[in-house]
């Protein structure tokens, strides 16, 4: 096949050595000749394989630190030059310049340095120079030249040697330019948002790596992709594959119980949450969320802020639900969830740790910080003459975290840190708060002596009059309206107690 090309010298600069031994084992097997600088070099030649210095090559010592190490014609012209091109052939035989066929790099941790805290410094020198150039360079060459980017690639390039010998097929070279390109933009991107985060820009770019197909989007007529590292957040034990849905609620579910520190228990239904509460233990919190609302439970996305033991286990194991989420479990308790064939049993070892938000839209893109503001006793601020009591204090913060995370127009009904009921996407506030209390009456909570919690201020003064009506006692609302003074009047003059936090929790 004419595609097809020999590999006979490889050039190899990696970081990272693991994995790197079966690889240059098959390749020095098939004959190849190694190419190579400081610290891959000393590796290669300690597995006993011979390699040849790449400053032997170029009749230069490597300079600047090790800042410049490959960059030479000579390097270059081995990866560039054309092998069908008449003009490029003379010139590398002028020059005495070999021919490269295969490039392995696997370039300096960047983002892992940004991530560990490191100096600005250490950071900058962790920009690579070198690798980034080889990269590129036998990308652009595909059509005679295999890149191979990232130790990622090592498993599709051992398969290739294994089925081809020390040789290639231009469909294989194309597969990993594309893989190349993909690393060195990713790559690039992480180093300019370093440098964005140091100051004021102007651009967005996002890379994102770890493709999985979804079995189908929102909808069964929708493909779906999920692009990052679930295996970051959690671990999946147990259950079919997890879709497009799942992730959304999952994802909400995650941030959701991110506001809670004592023993608590959710319950999330299109990423809202329909029962919710705090308790002694997480059996009690399981059937505090569950009388909230045992009907919207059915298929809901469950998750715990502790460890689910077996009589937990056991009592959510009553309903069907798609989604378990916990820190851990107790043995008794696996046994028990996963009985269930399809049922998705995720154990979480980490929070969410994006700080940003983005959402395409109109043909571009939004992007915003998180809210990750979390209101305290200090930020509330008493706006009538009735003053909250300290346990009225935390049912109100209670609520302040439901609604927060509830789609707008948002209340929530809360008493005895639980969640009673909540009107969600609303398209006005009265409706949300009727909503809430006709959910209420129908799973017969008594609302005497409960809170509310609104997610934006009240534009008149119904929404307190109505929710006093109903027997709320306590209200927690941002403020802002130029109207705050009638509705704080009604609470003085019904014995109603607010506070007003400033702090507005808007989710379109």
């Amino acid at each position: 096949m004419s595609d097809v090309r020999k590999i006979k010298t490889a050039l190899i600069s990696v970081y990272h050595k693991d994995g790197l031994d079966d690889i240059l084992s098959m390749l020095h097997a098939q004959g190849v000749k190694f190419l190579s600088t400081g610290g891959t070099q000393t590796f290669i030649e300690q597995l006993g394989y011979p390699c040849s210095a790449v400053e032997d090559l170029t009749s230069y010592p490597s300079i600047l630190g090790g800042r410049v190490k490959t960059l030479h014609p000579k390097v270059f012209g081995g990866i560039l030059n054309r092998r069908d091109n008449e003009g490029d052939r003379q010139q590398i035989a002028q020059y005495e310049i070999p021919e490269i066929d295969l490039v392995i790099v696997d370039l300096y941790p960047f983002a892992d340095t940004v991530c560990s805290g490191a100096d600005h410094a250490a950071i900058i020198e962790k920009i690579d120079i070198g690798g980034i150039s080889l990269i590129r360079a036998g990308a652009k060459n595909y059509k005679d030249v295999v890149i191979v980017a990232s130790k990622a690639q090592y498993a599709p390039l051992a398969e290739m040697i294994g089925r081809n010998g020390a040789q290639s097929t231009l469909e294989e070279r194309e597969f990993f330019a594309a893989e190349a390109f993909a690393v060195s933009s990713g790559y690039d991107t992480d180093i300019y948002n370093y440098f964005a985060g140091r100051s004021s820009q102007n651009y967005l770019r996002i890379a994102v790596d770890g493709e999985k197909h979804m079995r189908y989007g929102e909808n069964p007529h929708q493909n779906g992709t999920f692009y990052g590292r679930l295996s970051e957040v959690f671990d999946q034990v147990h259950g079919k594959e997890i879709s497009y849905n799942n992730l959304l609620d999952i994802d909400a579910a995650i941030n959701l119980m991110a506001e809670f520190t004592e023993p608590t228990f959710a319950i999330l239904k299109h990423n809202n949450a329909c029962g919710l509460a705090t308790r002694s233990t997480m059996l009690e919190a399981w059937e505090a969320a569950l009388a909230g609302d045992p009907v919207s439970a059915f298929g809901g996305v469950l998750i715990a802020n502790r460890t689910i033991d077996l009589a937990t286990a056991e009592a959510i194991n009553k309903i069907f639900f798609e989604v378990v989420i916990a820190p851990a479990y107790d043995d008794a308790a696996l046994e028990v969830l996963c009985q269930k064939k399809n049922r998705i049993v995720l154990k979480q070892h980490s929070q969410l740790k994006a700080t940003r938000q983005y959402r395409s839209i109109l043909n571009g893109a939004l992007v915003q910080d998180k809210d990750l503001k979390v209101e305290t006793p200090d930020d509330l601020r008493q706006a009538t003459e009735k003053a909250v009591t300290p346990s009225q204090i935390d049912d109100l913060l209670f609520a302040n975290k439901i609604v927060k995370h509830s789609k707008s127009n948002a209340i929530v009904l809360a008493k005895n840190r639980q969640l009673l009921a909540s009107g969600i996407g609303q398209t006005s506030r009265v409706d949300a708060l009727k909503q809430a209390i006709a959910k209420a009456g129908s799973f017969g909570f008594d609302l005497h002596g409960a809170v509310m919690a609104s997610d934006a201020f009240f534009p008149f003064a119904d929404c307190v009059e109505i929710a006093h009506q109903a027997g709320v006692d306590a209200v927690i609302q941002p403020g802002g309206s130029i109207r705050d003074q009638d509705t704080i009047d009604y609470c003085n003059a019904n014995g109603i107690a607010m506070v007003i936090t400033g702090i507005r929790h808007f989710k379109h």
